[in-house]
């Protein structure tokens, strides 16, 4: 399958995810509308990277190995690393437990500057800073006493709606040959 079909599933995939855990604080009747919507785009990101890789527009430069090398294993060894520190800083000695989503959208919007090199993908650097800038201002939010509902919706639903829509792009656009091959 190719890199940009997999990478555009991939960002779908933790788009939803950061939706779905980051809503609980919203009123009911709007979480259900926010996890819905959220569900119908990954829903048609899927639909589209299942035609695209079936025959629809072709992606061109899929070919042969793993699109996943050694620099991007590295990249997601140093992501958790730094995932699991900040959250027990957060947690223990900062007492900001309700900052974690924000950590996690900091660590995630930092990753993606990374494999913007891994990848040779401009475009991470953008949404790399969206997310980061998201998960910015929620630890702006947690560190000013707001509570779980404006950190969870700026830290968590916003970068989950990030990358639902870059996936929706990322299934969507076409592609050069120098763009999917990883670096290293």
């Amino acid at each position: 399958m190719p890199g940009q079909i997999v990478g555009s599933m991939i960002g779908a995939s933790f788009g939803l995810i950061y939706v779905f855990v980051n809503s609980g604080a919203l009123p009911a009747p709007v979480r259900w509308a926010v996890c819905l919507l959220a569900a119908f785009v990954f829903v048609a990101v899927a639909f589209l990277a299942v035609r695209r890789v079936r025959g629809g527009p072709a992606v061109r430069g899929a070919g042969p190995g793993s699109v996943f090398g050694k620099s991007y294993w590295l990249v997601v060894a140093i992501e958790v690393v730094a995932l699991i520190g900040g959250a027990r800083l957060l947690s223990g000695p900062l007492e900001m437990p309700e900052a974690g989503v924000a950590w996690v959208s900091v660590v995630v919007g930092v990753h993606f500057f990374a494999l913007a090199v891994v990848f040779r993908q401009r475009f991470f650097h953008g949404l790399g800073a969206l997310i980061t800038a998201c998960g910015a201002v929620g630890i702006l939010l947690a560190m000013l006493g707001y509570g779980a509902l404006p950190i969870d919706v700026v830290a968590g639903i916003m970068p989950g709606a990030l990358l639902l829509a870059f996936g929706w792009w990322g299934v969507r656009r076409e592609s050069s040959l120098a763009e999917l091959q990883p670096e290293g």
